[in-house]
Formats: C-alpha cells, structure tokens, sequence
C-alpha cells in the first residue's frame, strides 16, 4: 500500500507542479503601474484559484483510485454476529451433505441438514436474512413497537436490496432460496444451552407470496430461535451494501469472517486451516486452498484487503480494513504540507 500511494503522490505532484503558460507581448509599450498591478493581483487570483482545482481534482483522483468501491448504501443491510463466523450455511447452491462443525475448545457445536430431495440453505440464500434482520433493526432504531416475527415486505423492495434486477428470473430464485431456508434443519448450541431447540427448526417457519393487481409481497415468518437471535441487544453488525455484489459465495463466507472478527482491529489472522475448518466447505482441502488463492489474489471484497502469508510451514490469511475517507484526507493534507515546504525549500535555495 506503501509503494502505491507512493506512486499516485508522485503522479498528483506531477499535476500540481505544472507552470502556468506564460503570454509575451512584442511590439508594445509597458502598461501603466496602476494597469500592471491589476493585471498581477488578477494573475495571481487566477493561480490561487487554479491551485485550489488542482487540489481538489487531486484529492478525488485518489478516492476514485484508493475507494472505488465507497458507495453509500441504498438500505439497511444487518448481519447476525453469533453466525458470521461458523459454518451453518452451503458456500454452493447444491448441496446435500450434511454440515458438521464443532469448535476447536469445543464450546461451538453445530450440526446443518436438509430435508430429502432438497438442497442446503446457501450463503446466497442468506440474502434475504441480511435484509430482513436489516429491517428488524430499524423497528428497534425507532423504538416504536416491539418487532414482529412476521415480516410483510413489497417484492420491489426485497429484489432491488439484493441487486435483483430480472423480477420473472429472481421471482423464481427468491422463492427457491425460501423453500431452501424452511427445509433446512439446524442442531446446535449457540443460543441453545438449555437444549429448548432440537434438530426440526430452521432458519424460518414459513412463507407466503401474494399477488394482486395492486399488490406483489413476500410474507417471512422467521423461527423463533432466529428471532431472538435478531432481537438480541448488539446482535446485529452493518454489512456493506456491496456485499450483494458478490456472486462468489467463498468471497462472501469471507467478508462475513472478516466483518466479525476484525472489529476494530487494523488487522487479524487466521491460519488457513481454521479457516477451512470455519468455512464448512465440502470441498477437499488443497482445492479449497486453490480457490481460496484465487479470491485473495483478485482482493476485490467490501471494506476489506485479504494477503496470504506464509511462516515456515504454515500458511495465514491476514485481513485488513481499507482505508476512509478521513485517512486518505490525511495522508494527502501531509502530502500538501511536504510539497509545499519543498517547494519553500527549492525557492530559497535559489534566491
């Protein structure tokens, strides 16, 4: 990161360092003082105003180049943080075998199955859960009542939110990632201690789409043992409205374990096994490290870098928080104040 922003000061300084074209005038006599001085105070306006443009054209040079991703989010978009960072979800959209993780101080335990002739709730069909704890979080925001487990939605707002573009086409994918997310069964110990729950509840308890002349909407009825999850006070963490741009569902388990665990942390590492343990992936190991390669080198997720490091025998991934706005300001406000006392440097070096 070093090296680049480097070469993008070296560029803007380039720009900034451009002389102002100069105009000879022959043949004619030297203006009146008054004339002369007007034309210095308007000459010298025109730099400090020209000044200003190329600053300012600098600084949005490197938020294109440094946050091309920065986009403000069109929704509320919310995450359950208990469920970031363990494999309760299929990172493909076919999958039958079962999901069985247990943590390694094994306090973490989680068993994920589906119903006969019918696929795992994937990472993809998770969508819909970001969205609707997203809209959960804004009832308790206002503090106006106390949020239903029954959520009514308008089809338009649910398939713009998850950048669905073709409604025929993502009608029909909506409704297969509903039927995927009531048929899958979950076992587990987290919010569980007291063994309420056996392995027949899911993600939800059912769904309706209505259709009318006036009306399209999905109704969600989530199950309880998510509702509470939703419902618990700091349960929830904002997710980048980009993360629905992602079509890789390894990329997506990836900034939803980067999301969670790096907190307020520069950066965090994880070994690449713990990784693969965290992920759930059904994929043989050495071709899960392959793709797994493969997302890090293209290093294009929401709000985060990925860097594979290697110590000795083992293998890490380290991931860091891009760079705001507020730190690029900074770096350049520093970059402004260098060129400017080099150039005072270089003026009385000459006179």
């Amino acid at each position: 990161m070093r090296k680049f922003l480097s070469a993008l000061f070296k560029k803007i300084s380039e720009m900034l360092e451009k002389e102002e074209p100069t105009t000879e005038i022959h043949g004619q006599e030297e203006p009146e003082e008054s004339v002369r001085l007007t034309n210095i105070k308007e000459e010298k306006n025109s730099k400090q105003e020209d000044g200003k443009q190329d600053t300012e054209d600098s600084k949005e040079l490197l938020r294109s180049l440094i946050l091309p991703q920065q986009i403000p989010p069109k929704g509320p978009a919310r995450d359950i943080m208990n469920l970031m960072d363990s494999p309760f979800l299929a990172l493909s959209k076919n999958r039958k075998k079962p999901i069985v993780y247990e943590s390694q101080d094994g306090t973490r335990k989680t068993i994920v199955s589906c119903h006969s002739n019918h696929y795992i709730a994937s990472i993809y069909d998770w969508d819909i859960i970001v969205f609707v704890a997203g809209k959960i979080q804004e009832t308790l925001n206002n503090m106006t009542d106390i949020p239903p487990r029954t959520i009514i939605i308008p089809r338009h707002e649910i398939l713009k939110a998850l950048h669905k573009h073709n409604v025929n086409t993502q009608q029909k994918e909506l409704e297969k990632s509903l039927h995927r997310l009531k048929r899958t069964a979950i076992d587990t110990t987290i919010c569980n201690e007291d063994g309420r729950y056996k392995s027949d509840f899911g993600f939800i308890d059912s769904w309706e789409y209505t259709e009318r002349k006036d009306k399209k909407e999905m109704k969600i009825t989530l199950s309880q043992w998510l509702y509470d999850l939703i419902c618990t006070k700091g349960a929830l963490l904002k997710v980048d409205n980009d993360y629905f741009e992602l079509t890789s569902g390894l990329k997506k388990f990836l900034y939803r374990t980067a999301r969670k665990c790096v907190g307020y942390q520069e950066s965090w590492e994880i070994s690449l096994k713990t990784l693969y343990e965290k992920s759930g992936s059904e994929q043989e190991f050495r071709n899960f490290k392959s793709d797994l390669k493969a997302a890090v080198f293209d290093d294009d997720l929401p709000e985060y870098t990925v860097k594979w490091v290697i110590k000795g025998k083992q293998t890490s991934i380290i991931f860091r928080r891009r760079l705001k706005t507020d730190e690029i300001d900074r770096l350049i406000e520093e970059f402004e104040l260098t060129n400017a006392m080099e150039k005072l440097s270089h003026h009385h070096s000459s006179n």
